[in-house]
């Protein structure tokens, strides 16, 4: 099998739309955020409409949440073009995926989203071909069907039977059908960490089982590293993201502070075994969102993520507690978010 890694959205942006400029047959996608505002950059709703147009299936799945500042008479103008797009609406639960399929043999699957405000954002977006496209595709189809769509072509991947002897594995992450596959292999892979723990993650909210996890992996001497931007897209989350670190550095646990915002969901056990993906460390990926993940024990690659992580933290910074002093008004803050979220 084929792969190539990405490590920001824009690097992201450009193998995918060079991919569906390629496209002779099928384009799917399946979005949190989707918008259309990198048109003057990247057009991905020029492309795609351009391509629906010529004859190519090119369907859209987007979260009505994530994908809400996409205006009404955009989605209308894409509709006209031929595009079948729908928006999967639930009042508490999102499709928190991003998905890429071209042709049914290409696939780009991690944490990039489509949006201007992304732009210059570190994230992690593998670019795969084989056999393992035809997996993706299959999890395409479910979230497709829960969306409401109808095309019989689609849906009957969710029959097929496929090879699961493969490099990489696919693994879901579905509250709705009670699969909660990332949760699972977050406390195998955890419980089982013999050297190393490696994790990147935008939004740092653990459960009480996973801080439990990592509190165990510290007394069997396993070294911990949690890379986190020093400030994130949404000011509330850089409290919250201080006040779980405060918490748990006394652990032993090693915090880094990336300089610049880094969207990656990343988790490396003992330089064998590696997990990307669209799962933040929070309650809402474990439990509510619909996610997915790659799985690999790809040694190549782990050596390319074991450079990316070594580079990202020669430009962080390492998290002092004594340096980061917590004011009345965050205490309050947080006491006032504890009521309504408990995890806190």
């Amino acid at each position: 099998m084929k792969y190539r890694l990405h490590t920001t959205s824009l690097l992201a942006w450009d193998a995918m739309l060079k991919t569906i400029d390629n496209a002779q047959k099928s384009i799917y996608i399946e979005m949190y955020i989707f918008l259309d505002d990198t048109k003057k950059s990247h057009n991905f709703i020029g492309k795609l409409r351009a391509k629906a147009k010529n004859g190519i299936r090119v369907v859209i799945v987007a979260d009505a949440f994530g994908s809400k500042l996409l205006k009404e008479k955009v989605s209308k103008a894409i509709t006209k073009s031929g595009i079948e797009f729908i928006f999967f609406s639930h009042w508490l639960r999102h499709i928190h995926r991003k998905i890429l399929i071209v042709d049914e043999k290409i696939a780009f699957i991690g944490g990039v989203n489509i949006g201007r405000r992304f732009k210059n954002w570190s994230d992690l977006q593998l670019e795969m071909r084989g056999r393992i496209v035809k997996r993706i595709l299959q999890s395409f189809s479910y979230t497709y069907a829960m969306a409401g769509g109808k095309n019989k072509k689609i849906l009957n991947y969710r029959k097929k039977r496929l090879v699961s002897k493969l490099r990489f594995w696919l693994l879901d992450h579905w509250p709705t059908r009670n699969i909660y596959t990332l949760k699972n292999h977050y406390i195998e892979k955890i419980s089982g960490a013999k050297k190393s723990i490696q994790i990147v993650t935008p939004y740092f909210t653990p459960p009480r089982w996973l801080i439990s996890l990592l509190d165990d992996a510290i007394r069997r001497r396993v070294s911990i590293e949690i890379l986190i931007p020093k400030k994130v897209d949404w000011k509330i989350m850089n409290l919250i993201n201080y006040r779980y670190m405060h918490s748990l550095h006394s652990l032993g646990i090693n915090f880094h502070l990336s300089k610049i915002m880094n969207h990656s969901k990343l988790l490396i056990i003992d330089n064998e075994e590696g997990l990307i993906g669209s799962q933040n460390v929070d309650i809402f990926s474990f439990t509510l969102n619909s996610e997915v993940g790659i799985f690999f024990r790809e040694k190549n690659l782990l050596e390319e993520l074991e450079q990316v992580f070594s580079d990202w933290k020669k430009h962080s910074t390492k998290f002092e507690p004594r340096k980061y002093k917590m004011k009345i008004s965050d205490y309050l803050i947080l006491a006032f978010l504890k009521i309504f979220r408990p995890i806190l």
